[in-house]
């Protein structure tokens, strides 16, 4: 049994005249008496099902008439061109089944028409991503990961998957989710750093992820989740600028692919989508402080991390993608390698959106010496550490890397106001069902 021949958006009025069977969601009904119309939705856009009463049989016409919206139905028919119809088409059915009802009252208005809120639209998501602007956020999603993957392997970077159940926190703090690990304790792990790393020893070279990463951060905004999915990338025989560039590349990159593949999808959002330019202005972070302290008269010393509104006051200043660099070492993580002349700033960066940060990165310290200093530098204990630091006894070369959030970057390039609206089923300190 054949239930779909072609979806709504491979319907055109140049088909005039052939039969098609469509399935998808009861949109909107209307009965006019003498006349009804149905509105199928599918993924890919709407088609206008016409009954006229006196065309059809009285059963189908009574049949279309009592569908419940959001109902699974198929329509069989025949293509007319019809200018006032969406998509200048319309369906004349000669056959319309109910494949499964939809109960009344809906938990949530699909249709766009009343405004929800986040917590009402996430309680129900299965039914808020059936809106076309929910839906074309995570098909943009699906494509910017495509063209990624695609990006990183034109630059010979091998596609890897690190462990999520780890002994040890990456980062050496606390805020990590345990878990029961038959007899241990474990964790799930909040980056894999420790081990692209460890594959730079390996002599793998040049290694990308995409997976998620998990972070017990008390975070309640907008930009901030607990469960989220990191693009990661690591690469040898690089300094932090050669790893800036790829960066740099793969945001680009898929802006550019979304913007030549994804017309359907940024006309459901109404964007107005601009591609960056590259290249991205690159500013140190001592220039940054400085521009900090004459555009808010706010005093902040060198060292400070910058805070939320010091960056909203960058984003606006800058009013593009920019890389923030030479982080002072006290700053970034133990494995960001210091200038050797001047001990006191690293090669770490990050990528900032007007918005947000969407990236950190660095080169890595790649001398075991020197790793061991870092950590004990940190407050920490080198011993935790022993299976990464393994790999740095028995020649390590230099190396850097950099992790991209996904949903931050879809966020910003989809002008979300919410992260929440970026992932399908976010968790956040509050939210652990659906």
């Amino acid at each position: 049994m054949i239930l779909r021949t072609h979806y709504t958006g491979d319907v055109t009025p140049e088909i005039d005249g052939t039969e098609v069977t469509l399935a998808g969601f009861a949109h909107e009904i209307r009965n006019l008496g003498g006349i009804a119309f149905l509105v199928l939705r599918d993924r890919k856009g709407f088609a206008q099902i016409t009954l006229v009463k006196k065309l059809v049989d009285k059963a189908t016409f009574k049949k279309v008439a009592g569908i419940s919206r959001e109902s699974v139905v198929q329509v069989r028919g025949m293509v007319k061109a019809e200018a006032k119809a969406p998509g200048g088409f319309e369906i004349l059915p000669t056959e319309v089944q109910v494949l499964n009802a939809a109960e009344v009252p809906l938990p949530m208005d699909p249709t766009e028409k009343v405004e929800c809120e986040l917590d009402t639209r996430l309680d129900s998501r299965f039914m808020d991503i059936r809106r076309p602007c929910v839906l074309a956020a995570f098909e943009i999603e699906s494509a910017v990961l495509r063209v990624l993957r695609d990006y990183f392997y034109r630059q010979g970077i091998t596609e890897v998957f690190t462990p999520k159940i780890v002994a040890a926190a990456t980062e050496g703090g606390t805020d990590l989710f345990p878990i029961s690990y038959f007899e241990r304790e474990a964790f799930l792990n909040q980056s894999p750093q420790l081990y692209k790393q460890m594959l730079m020893g390996a002599g793998m070279d040049r290694v990308f992820e995409i997976g998620p990463i998990f972070r017990a951060e008390e975070h309640d905004t907008r930009r901030h989740l607990n469960e989220a999915i990191s693009i990661d990338i690591e690469v040898s025989f690089a300094d932090d600028k050669d790893v800036m560039d790829i960066l740099e590349g793969a945001v680009v990159s898929a802006y550019q692919y979304v913007a030549e593949n994804c017309s359907r999808q940024l006309a459901a959002l109404n964007l107005d989508f601009q591609v960056p330019k590259a290249p991205f202005k690159r500013i140190t972070y001592t220039e940054a402080l400085e521009l900090a302290k004459e555009g808010r008269n706010v005093p902040m010393q060198w060292g400070d991390d910058l805070d939320t509104e010091t960056e909203r006051f960058l984003g606006e200043t800058i009013g593009e993608h920019y890389f923030l660099t030479d982080w002072p070492s006290s700053i970034k993580p133990y494995y960001t390698l210091p200038y050797e002349d001047r001990p006191e700033i690293c090669r770490g960066f990050d990528l900032m959106h007007p918005r947000m940060e969407l990236a950190s990165g660095a080169q890595r310290v790649h001398d075991h010496a020197m790793l061991v200093e870092r950590i004990r530098g940190k407050g920490l204990d080198p011993s935790g550490f022993e299976f990464y630091l393994k790999a740095f006894r028995y020649g390590m070369p230099p190396h850097a890397g950099w992790g991209l959030g996904l949903s931050r970057l879809i966020m910003t390039m989809l002008k979300l106001e919410n992260i929440r609206d970026a992932v399908i089923f976010p968790r956040d300190r509050r939210r652990l069902v659906p």
